[in-house]
């Protein structure tokens, strides 16, 4: 659990990180083992923790008028993933956080993240840039949605992340491009006779 902790803090700081300053990270925080489709956070009540994902994956969800689910966040080993507004709100979750198989994460609660973030300014720069890279991701993936071919996000996607498309369902991974289901097939199917 270190190793990976670590590797995902000194990638994201571009720095190596002493050790006293990963135990830190670990005393504010618990592991914890889930079931395939256990949900981690439910649209409606507070979604009270971040989770970092050890082993396993997840993916959020927003549930339309329709009952159609959209899925907002993907995370599989190293990613961070929960329902930021209500996480630092103390508002409701919007979003649904469930597993997609066996998911071992680690998770801090608000307070004890507001206590890590104090304790140390490595920590409060490092949620920082996590919060900047997932605000700057979100909005190159709407620019992206609103003006891009399906194909070329398609495209896109599995390039920047081939370990997603190995390990996630491809009707999630179409609801998170904006993509239907049936035009996904079509559009793999196009890029494998190529």
């Amino acid at each position: 659990m270190v190793e990976i902790l670590q590797k995902n803090l000194q990638r994201t700081l571009g720095s190596s990180i002493p050790n006293e300053l990963i135990d830190l990270l670990v005393k504010y925080s618990f592991q914890k083992s889930f079931d395939k489709k256990e949900l981690l956070a439910e649209a409606g009540v507070d979604c009270k923790y971040q989770y970092f994902i050890l082993e396993g994956s997840a993916y959020s969800f927003y549930v339309n008028d329709k009952g159609e689910k959209n899925v907002i966040q993907l995370a599989i080993e190293e990613y961070w993933i929960t329902d930021a507004a209500s996480y630092f709100t103390g508002k409701p979750a919007v979003a649904t956080i469930e597993t997609l198989e066996p998911t071992t994460a680690l998770l801090i609660n608000r307070k004890d993240y507001d206590k890590l973030c104090c304790s140390h300014p490595l920590f409060d720069k490092f949620f920082r840039i996590l919060m900047q890279n997932a605000l700057a991701s979100l909005h190159q993936r709407i620019a992206k949605t609103i003006s891009e071919e399906a194909e070329l996000r398609y495209r896109e996607f599995s390039e920047k992340y081939p370990h997603f498309i190995q390990r996630i369902p491809q009707y999630l991974i179409a609801s998170y491009l904006g993509i239907r289901p049936q035009s996904l097939s079509r559009i793999r199917k196009n890029i494998f006779q190529k």
